[in-house]
């Protein structure tokens, strides 16, 4: 269908008591300035929380309402076939102005037996970083569940994670099972699996504004951790420039980096697949049929599965991710 063109959503906002204010000063977010925004959901089919088209004549529509209409045109075929209407990715920007609470997302099997849901296999990139600032993901020494629930018992949770310093320019790739938390100061973009289901372990006994303890799920958490210790869990890449570098890729999504200054010309013809940009420096100009769409830091942009060619100009030094269903 010919009127289907690159697509602007309204942010979603959602406030944290860990929320700061870098969506607004380092991604030109238009926030409320009273209130902590940890979170700005850019692309989401969540229930309850469907994204609405904010640029062209398909603005004021939601996601859900352009899949039904039109499929694959849309998500790519095979997309639209698996998923139906139901849009299979959430793009987040994150900021962390306090730690988060340590958690753990169950898998695709384990949250349709729970919840009716998909698991959550997620991944960060990390915009920027202040100084000294970590993030918790995996444990750091061989454990199993009975020592891991001493640990817990004890207070002593934090002896057997692992912590990672955390820069800009940082990839962590967390699947469904492992243990994880943001620290402070970092503003990430995430890709994640639509789902909003989170099993909180620890939050570092913090009061909510009503002087209550957030609600932990120790028990429900349990049967979902992977006990496994790995090698590395920061993902190494070769920074090239002008050339799309894969970050991260699992059957969920794959996402690439691509740090640029000329124009890029993108052929999607065998992917099958929607694209998403998400713009982090710069800017650009996103030449699609006879049209073009400006892009700027901060933005995220959903490509129809139908637009085969695009080409993309930096706006001066550009830095995008680009993310689509393998």
């Amino acid at each position: 269908m010919d009127f289907l063109y690159p697509l602007k959503f309204e942010p979603i906002f959602k406030e944290k008591i860990w929320g700061g204010n870098k969506l607004n000063t380092i991604l030109g977010k238009d926030l409320y300035q009273d209130k902590k925004i940890g979170e700005s959901w850019e692309i989401s089919g969540v229930k309850d929380n469907i994204s609405v088209v904010s640029n062209g004549q398909l603005a004021g529509n939601n996601l859900q309402e352009l899949v039904e209409i039109y499929m694959g045109d849309l998500v790519g075929d095979k997309v639209f076939e698996k998923f139906g209407i139901e849009f299979p990715l959430l793009i987040k920007f994150i900021d962390a102005n306090k730690v988060l609470s340590i958690q753990v997302h169950p898998d695709d099997e384990l949250a349709r037996k729970r919840h009716n849901a998909f698991g959550k296999t997620e991944m960060w990139y990390i915009i920027q970083a202040d100084t000294n600032s970590d993030i918790i993901t995996g444990f750091k020494q061989e454990i199993n569940k009975e020592q891991y629930q001493k640990h817990f018992r004890e207070g002593q949770l934090t002896q057997i994670l692992n912590i990672e310093n955390a820069e800009a320019g940082d990839v962590f790739f967390i699947p469904a099972g492992r243990v994880h938390a943001t620290g402070k100061g970092i503003l990430l973009a995430e890709i994640q699996q639509t789902s909003d289901i989170t099993y909180r372990i620890y939050d570092w006994d913090r009061k909510d504004k009503n002087g209550n303890s957030r609600e932990l799920h120790t028990e429900l958490a349990l049967d979902a951790i992977d006990f496994s210790t790995y090698d590395n869990y920061k993902t190494p890449y070769k920074k090239t420039k002008n050339q799309s570098v894969s970050i991260a890729e699992c059957k969920y999504f794959r996402t690439s980096i691509l740090d640029f200054n000329k124009p890029i010309e993108k052929d999607y013809s065998l992917i099958d697949s929607f694209n998403i940009i998400m713009c982090l420096k710069g800017g650009l100009l996103l030449y699609y049929k006879n049209d073009k769409e400006q892009v700027s830091p901060g933005e995220t942009v959903l490509i129809p599965a139908s637009l085969d060619n695009v080409i993309i100009e930096p706006l001066g030094e550009s830095k995008i991710l680009e993310v689509y269903i393998p």
